[in-house]
Parts: structure tokens; C-alpha cells; sequence
């Protein structure tokens, strides 16, 4: 078990992630992006240095509904370092210390989150993306050694503080007053040959969403069609690193990205009676 999850994470472990520029200051931002390297739209083939190289599924569902984005994503983020600048994290920290986010803020992304929608009260969208970091962290943990960091917890373990991490973080989010639309966007297998990893993975975030009226967008069904039940790398869902022999990144290409936002836009069109994802906000706003 424990090899098939992290085969499906692996390289995200080595996460340096850039981002889209949006600035927070603009009344006309109406969706906030939060979590990972995936909505943070990072490529190992970019420069870190300048944010605007990247552009994640934030920025193409923000495209397709006709609003704007603010993208809080941060690279390497795990469910712990959301909440607390002390909390487990995999390299968010370091990397905000050396390369910028989309948005800059000095405390957690779940403080920004709050205080962005608490000043932002027009706000009609949410969406997240995270976990997999957790994964990554304990990974390493253990590779240094069985009683380091968060090796002791054992994969059951890691999985709870997850799901607790993301109940505290989806209920912040709600006790802002928020009652706008939640998307939680899961993860896609690298292998859908054997997606037992990405469906553990996914677990702890279907469960809080579902218990705080969260809609869900089905990363790993998005890329089922185009994987065809084999490899993602070869569909070309994922980036390419090596040519000879065919070696991929964990995240997504351009055509990936665009599979998980399409999951996020079609997720938010089937809430409603409308059936029109924009139809929809409009009715969460509402």
C-alpha cells in the first residue's frame, strides 16, 4: 500500500512551485484559490522567480466562469502548515522564504483565507486543493528513520490528522460567514492501472467535504477518460522530464490542468437547478 501512494506522489515531495499574479486588492475578485502545488500550477521546467511562469487550474476556471482569482496557493503545503507556521509541512515555508506566491502574506494561508472573506464578502467561490503533502512529509519522516517527525503515526494515522486538519480548515472557512460555493478538487492517479494510492489520498477530503457542504470535483475521474487505464505520463497529463527513457512529473500538463478545471467548472454547473456553472454562482450569491 504504502509503495502505490507514493508512487502516485513521489515527485510532488520536491515541489518549487510559481504561480498566476492576481492582486488581492481588486473589489472584482470574486473566487479564492487554496492549497497545493496542483492549483498553484507549477512546472519543474519554469523559473521559480517570477510568479506569472505558472498558471494553475484556478486561472482557467476563473477564465471559463468570467471572474477573477485570487490564487493562495502555496508550494508543499500540508494540512498542518495550513493552519499553523509551526504545523508539518513539507517545503511551503522554505519556499515562500525564497520565491514568491501569487498573493503575498506573511502568516497561514488559513489566516489569509479567513481574513480575505471576511473583508471580501461578494466572494461566490472557494476551492481546494491539499493533502498530498502530508503524504510527502511522512515519507521522508520515515526514510530518516522510524521514530522521526511524522513516521510514528503510520499511514492510518497520517490519513486522521488529515481529515481533522481539513474539517478545521473547511470550518474556518465557514465560521467567516462564508455560505458560498466550496469545491474540494481531488487528486488524479499517475497510473490508473492501479489507483488505489490517489483513491487513500482522496479519502480525507471527500469525508470533509462532505461534512461541511462542500461540493466535490473528481480529479481522478477528470483524467480517466484520457488515461485510458494506463499510464498519465504517456497520456500526456503529466509533465515530461525526460524524454529517454519517458519520465514525468507528478503534476499536470497544460491538457491535465485544463481536464481539472473542467471537472471544477462541470462539478459547479450540475449543483444547481440551472445547470450553468455561472447560473449557479450566481444563485450561490444569492
Amino acid at each position: 500500500m504504502r509503495v502505490r501512494i507514493f508512487g502516485l506522489l513521489s515527485a510532488l515531495a520536491l515541489m518549487v512551485l510559481g504561480a498566476v499574479p492576481a492582486s488581492a486588492t481588486s473589489e472584482g475578485h470574486s473566487y479564492l484559490a487554496l492549497g497545493d502545488s496542483v492549483p498553484f500550477g507549477f512546472s519543474p521546467l519554469k523559473n521559480p522567480s517570477d510568479a506569472a511562469n505558472f498558471i494553475g487550474y484556478p486561472e482557467i476556471v476563473a477564465r471559463a466562469l468570467n471572474i477573477e482569482d485570487v490564487n493562495a496557493t502555496c508550494p508543499g503545503e500540508a494540512t498542518g502548515g495550513f493552519l499553523s507556521l509551526t504545523g508539518t509541512d513539507n517545503v511551503c515555508r522554505p519556499y515562500r522564504s525564497a520565491f514568491p506566491l501569487h498573493v503575498s502574506y506573511s502568516g497561514t494561508q488559513v489566516a489569509f483565507a479567513t481574513a480575505y472573506l471576511k473583508s471580501h464578502p461578494r466572494t461566490r467561490l472557494v476551492t481546494l486543493t491539499l493533502g498530498a503533502n502530508d503524504a510527502f512529509r511522512f515519507q521522508k519522516d520515515c526514510l530518516a528513520g522510524p521514530t522521526v517527525g511524522t513516521c510514528p503515526l503510520g499511514l492510518g494515522g497520517v490519513a486522521a490528522t488529515m481529515q481533522a486538519n481539513l474539517n478545521t480548515i473547511l470550518g474556518a472557512i465557514r465560521a467567516t460567514g462564508y455560505t458560498g460555493l466550496i469545491v474540494a478538487v481531488t487528486y488524479y492517479s499517475l497510473d490508473y492501472s492501479d489507483v488505489s494510492g490517489a483513491v487513500f489520498l482522496n479519502g480525507p477530503m471527500i469525508a470533509a467535504a462532505n461534512a461541511h457542504g462542500a461540493l466535490i470535483a473528481d480529479g481522478l475521474a477528470a483524467w480517466a477518460p484520457a488515461a485510458a487505464g494506463g499510464s498519465a505520463c504517456v497520456a500526456g497529463l503529466l509533465i515530461v522530464t525526460k524524454i529517454s527513457p519517458l519520465t514525468c512529473d507528478v503534476h499536470p500538463t497544460p491538457k491535465g490542468r485544463d481536464l481539472l478545471a473542467g471537472a471544477v467548472v462541470s462539478t459547479i454547473a450540475a449543483s444547481c437547478p440551472a445547470r450553468s456553472a455561472i447560473g449557479c454562482l450566481d444563485r450561490s450569491q444569492g
